[in-house]
């Protein structure tokens, strides 16, 4: 026990409670996201925009569902800098302030018809908002998970932050899709999509009071107490961690795969000038099937990484999904709807989660402490912002009527998934190195036996902690 005292944070380590409010709160911010990019398709264009010409209704909308990516940089300096100079729990509860009123705040708005130009500049103006505060949640919430983790288990505890944001993507469809099935169109229209808005304020309630039951991290706690806590968090990221942060910006390129299923893969299969002709309510469950799995999936692979190591599930995630996208896309343009199914829930709902279920530790352990939170946010935010254009570079090299659209897209795709692939494995392997030796070039990992002896002791406490409660 003496390697893990004289390299592991000294202090009370509260590995559930932490859990527990990534989870919460990924959830809020990824439900609210979910609920605007559903209104920014379905009904914002009627009720937020002037009637005169429909078709520059939707596109105003849809583009206001991209603005949240345009503040994600923003967001991720200034959160970023926030959370390592004033603590993993205080960014947490403050993107989940600024996440939530402002999804709270979109509910409440008066339409166009009320208020005119108004509404357009507000609706932006809530946008920006939720997109600057989602940029420092998932830094921030992986970064106490993993502090507040014992040694050996920050790949399974972690990867429930990710396994929140699928929960609440689901959630959001539980709410959104039957109202907006059952409901009278009119009433629909005039206030009932507001509801899933205004249900935030529940979970805002729910995640603060479980946001203020976890202490600050022990890591944080000994970087502020001896002092080390740097005035620039983000110029020491960049001038000591910047091959690391650069790979994770390469490796949240694998954002991609999410894109080409429900971004690209429904334009291809719904809209009328590729001649699919898919069902839109057949295709608006493919998302929400392959959540459903992927909440399943995400805890096994977050263990496994804790066995095999962070970089092997993340490049086999990689280049097993990318490999998969031409199958997909391949059963959309023979319309083949069953086989469309099993290939997006084969190639998002499970090999998606090698790279999605690993990244929330492997992400914060290239970094140290001191630099955790802006490191990650940073490059991880500006890689998912790249993928933000992916869907209109698709559009434009396999536009309705082109040839081949399956090996175009796929190919694209896969030659992404390759980059992020071999950007893990360029990185160090973290998974056996102590908290306090992550982000030190010249840290050692602990020997395999002894890790596995060590980790051994941790599930066993588990067990007995469990037995005894």
């Amino acid at each position: 026990m003496a390697t893990i005292t004289a390299h592991e944070p000294k202090g009370k380590h509260q590995s559930k409670k932490a859990t527990a409010s990534g989870w919460i709160g990924s959830a809020l911010e990824y439900y609210d996201f979910f609920i605007y990019a559903t209104a920014a398709a379905l009904i914002f264009p009627q009720i937020f925009f002037p009637k005169g010409d429909p078709q520059i209704a939707i596109i105003a909308s849809l583009a206001t569902y991209g603005v949240g990516y345009v503040a994600r940089p923003i967001g991720a300096l200034l959160l970023g800098h926030w959370g390592d100079t004033h603590g993993r729990k205080t960014v947490l509860i403050l993107c989940m302030f600024l996440m939530g009123f402002s999804t709270v705040a979109v509910g409440l708005l008066p339409t166009y018809d009320q208020v005119g130009l108004w509404a357009p500049a507000l609706l932006v103006l809530l946008r920006l908002i939720q997109g600057f505060a989602v940029a420092g949640e998932i830094s921030g919430a992986s970064s106490m998970i993993l502090e507040h983790a014992p040694f050996g288990r920050r790949g399974f505890f972690a990867s429930f932050t990710l396994q929140g944001v699928q929960a609440g993507q689901i959630m959001a469809a539980a709410v959104f899709l039957p109202l907006a099935h059952y409901m009278d169109k009119d009433a629909f229209n005039a206030w009932g999509w507001r509801i899933p808005f205004l249900l935030s304020f529940i979970v805002i309630v729910a995640g603060y009071i479980i946001r203020r039951e976890v202490e600050e991290t022990p890591a944080f706690a000994e970087v502020e107490k001896s002092a080390q806590v740097p005035k620039a968090p983000v110029i020491q990221a960049v001038t000591e961690s910047w091959g690391d942060m650069l790979r994770v910006l390469l490796c949240s390129l694998m954002n991609v795969i999410p894109v080409v299923a429900t971004i690209f893969g429904a334009a291809y299969a719904v809209q009328p000038g590729y001649g699919i002709n898919f069902e839109k309510d057949i295709y608006l469950w493919i998302p929400v099937m392959g959540n459903i799995l992927a909440v399943i999936v995400i805890p096994y692979v977050g263990n496994l990484s804790d066995k095999v190591g962070r970089r092997l599930p993340i490049a086999v995630g990689a280049i097993g999904s990318g490999l998969l996208s031409f199958g997909y896309l391949y059963a959309i343009s023979i319309h083949n709807v069953p086989l469309a199914i099993v290939m997006s829930l084969l190639m998002w709902g499970v090999v998606y989660q090698g790279y999605n279920a690993v990244f929330p530790s492997f992400y914060p352990e290239m970094f140290p402490t001191r630099t955790r939170v802006s490191g990650m946010a940073i490059s991880q935010n500006i890689g998912t912002a790249i993928t933000a254009l992916l869907p209109a570079l698709f559009v434009a090299v396999a536009p309705p009527g082109a040839a081949n659209i399956p090996l175009t897209v796929g190919a694209i795709t896969l030659a992404i998934c390759a980059i992020a692939a071999v950007s893990a494995l360029s990185a160090r392997e973290t998974y056996r190195v102590h908290m306090n030796d992550l982000g030190k070039p010249d840290a050692v990992p602990v020997d395999k036996l002894e890790y596995d002896r060590l980790r051994e002791e941790t599930l066993a406490t588990a067990r007995i902690a469990k037995a005894a409660a």
